[in-house]
């Protein structure tokens, strides 16, 4: 617990925000129980009022493939919504404290990635979905179990796991309204939320923050966390502060706009060809790429891919030390209570959405599927921590390296210089051999022995020349560990989450019209050549996309770049019409040129 309160990290969400984290037992006695079998309707367990927290963990035995689910409120009547609307309008959101989006999404990504969007919306209405008034109705349940008493609550764990202390905070917003309050990919009821913090020594003597990670969606890995002393990372005093995403409730390191891209399952496959291409494009070709970051930072961004912001502004509410609102005293998951281990179900609606984005989460333990969740059995693994030593460790590590470096160098020299004498008695032996016809069986054994013998001294020796130089590194390592310079912060890092550049932030009005605008205009266009211009339809198709991709590049400010990815185009095709058409032509002119070159090349040695 005392650790838990001296690093807890400080919430600052974006003003518009309406759910802010709070104890799971009020969210429970406000839900009703439900089961799903496969191929029944939804049936009633336990209706809202008798739900506790240990009823969670008594559900009946039932056939495989039934979910239990919890759900939040049932939908508002038109009396209800127009109540809820009327007092929004009446101040009880001041304007203040009302989300403006600013710049469209769809003004920030490709003209591609558009059409994925588009087939995203449709597809929201032949899939499940979580109505469209659940947020106004979770909104109008979250107050009612508040209260006038506002509070705010996380739930603390605290775990050893390769030399590392874990302390993990989870956060449990009763709703996720991304999509209808931030124009985000998804709404859900329940979400749950989690930050780590990576401690090095013991509590008995002192420890000391090195890393911290924080949960964004379902990313995991290195890109998560940030060192201690990471610019990057901002703190007051011992408290990270973490930047939430409006709605969508994902944790980030800096304030700003994210450009989020959820991918479907049967596109990853082409979304991974499509990333690789584009490394090539950017990193071996080195062409065009967003100024201000280095390469090794941007996440790149793919046209399979359906993008979306997350507004992580921090310009809202604050929670934690030193700001506006406080934590209440945190609840302790150590040991998990019986409500973590036993209810396996989803902590809110499940609509049966085949991509599970609108189906609520599972807690803090289990996914949506039933299974652990690494981040809560191996959160050191989950962050990529894996391979990082505590710093105290570090240097012990840096030293007994050393010792197995030069324990292992004295072994190889013995076996360099018995390698040698074997060597060269062998090479006497083949010279004594060579030339003799009755000895040829013999010296053929002979040779292809010596041969081995000269790979097995060769390997030695490059063992030892890398070893000294390994060794040499570590002794430098050891110096800067010990002056407290661990390396670069970021050096881990592979593909970062940033929020969008400010130049990425200035389209024009008539840019972001555009950009909302354009898929639909492109299909009504298509429709229209093909019931009124079908003898005209190729011609129609080529001017309408290059009238299109035009346009954008305008829009965009990368007419240039248009033009000079034409050229490039252009140029690779007429090489290959080129090679097609005159294929031997060229392999005769190649044969030729490279002869020539070769009698020239040795005439010049002969006349030197």
């Amino acid at each position: 617990m005392a650790l838990l309160r001296r690093f807890e990290p400080i919430l600052r969400f974006t003003r518009g925000e309406e759910f802010f984290p709070i104890d799971v037992e009020r969210y429970v006695r406000s839900c009703s129980l439900w089961m799903q079998r496969p191929g029944d309707a939804p049936g009633c367990v336990a209706p809202s009022g008798e739900l506790t927290l240990d009823r969670l963990t008594r559900l009946p035995a039932d056939i495989p493939g039934t979910i239990f689910y919890l759900k939040l409120s049932d939908p508002l009547s038109a009396g209800e919504l127009a109540a809820f609307a009327l007092q929004r309008i009446q101040g009880h959101h001041p304007l203040e404290d009302t989300f403006r989006a600013g710049q469209g999404r769809l003004a920030r990504v490709g003209y591609f990635s558009r059409f994925f969007d588009a087939a995203h919306s449709l597809g929201l209405l032949a899939r499940g979905r979580v109505p469209g008034d659940a947020a106004a109705a979770a909104a109008i349940a979250y107050h009612r179990m508040i209260g006038p008493q506002l509070c705010y609550t996380y739930y603390g764990r605290a775990m050893r796991q390769n030399g590392w202390i874990v302390l993990q905070y989870w956060f449990f917003y009763p709703f996720n309204n991304w999509r209808s309050g931030f124009f985000g990919a998804n709404d859900h009821e329940g979400d749950w939320e989690m930050t780590c913090i990576y401690l090095a020594g013991t509590p008995e003597e002192d420890v000391r923050p090195e890393w911290v990670a924080y949960a964004a969606h379902d990313y995991a890995g290195a890109d998560l966390r940030r060192r201690w002393d990471d610019p990057e990372l901002e703190k007051v005093g011992q408290h990270p502060v973490t930047y939430v995403g409006a709605g969508s409730h994902a944790n980030y390191f800096e304030p700003g706009e994210y450009l989020t891209e959820l991918e479907l399952r049967f596109l990853a496959p082409i979304s991974r060809a499509a990333d690789n291409l584009q490394t090539i494009w950017h990193e071996r070709l080195r062409q065009y790429r967003d100024e201000g970051q280095p390469i090794a930072r941007q996440r790149v961004s793919s046209i399979f891919r359906i993008p979306f912001v997350d507004y992580a502004r921090g310009d809202g509410l604050a929670i934690g030390f030193g700001q506006g609102r406080q934590w209440d005293e945190p609840c302790l998951l150590d040991p998990p209570p019986d409500w973590v281990i036993g209810y396996r179900g989803l902590w809110g609606l499940y609509v049966r959405d085949p991509f599970a984005g609108e189906n609520a989460p599972a807690g803090p333990m289990y996914t949506r599927g039933g299974t652990i969740r690494r981040a809560w059995y191996d959160p050191v693994g989950w962050a990529g921590l894996d391979n990082v030593a505590p710093l105290n460790e570090m240097l012990r590590i840096v030293i007994a390296r050393r010792d197995v470096i030069a324990a292992r160098q004295a072994t190889l020299r013995a076996e360099v210089e018995q390698y040698g004498r074997t060597l060269q008695e062998l090479g006497t032996e083949a010279a004594a051999m060579r030339g003799q016809p009755h000895w040829n069986s013999q010296y053929a054994a002979h040779t292809k022995r010596l041969r081995e013998v000269a790979r097995e001294l060769e390997q030695r020796r490059a063992m030892i020349a890398n070893d000294e130089a390994l060794s040499r590194r570590l002794e430098d390592f050891a110096v800067e560990l010990e002056a407290g310079h661990p390396g670069q912060p970021q050096a881990h890092i592979k593909r970062a989450l940033r929020p969008a550049p400010e130049t990425q932030l200035r389209f024009s009005r008539v840019a972001d019209v555009w950009a909302a605008a354009s898929v639909g205009v492109m299909l009504i266009g298509i429709i229209g050549l093909i019931l009124f211009a079908r003898d005209y339809l190729i011609l129609g198709l080529t001017a309408t996309i290059a009238l299109f991709v035009f346009l954008e590049a305008g829009f965009r400010g990368r007419l240039i770049r248009l033009v000079t990815s034409l050229t490039i185009g252009l140029a690779i095709v007429s090489a290959l019409v080129l090679v097609y058409e005159f294929f031997w032509t060229l392999v005769i002119m190649i044969v030729v040129v490279g002869g020539a070159y070769i009698l020239w090349d040795n005439l010049r040695e002969l006349w030197s």
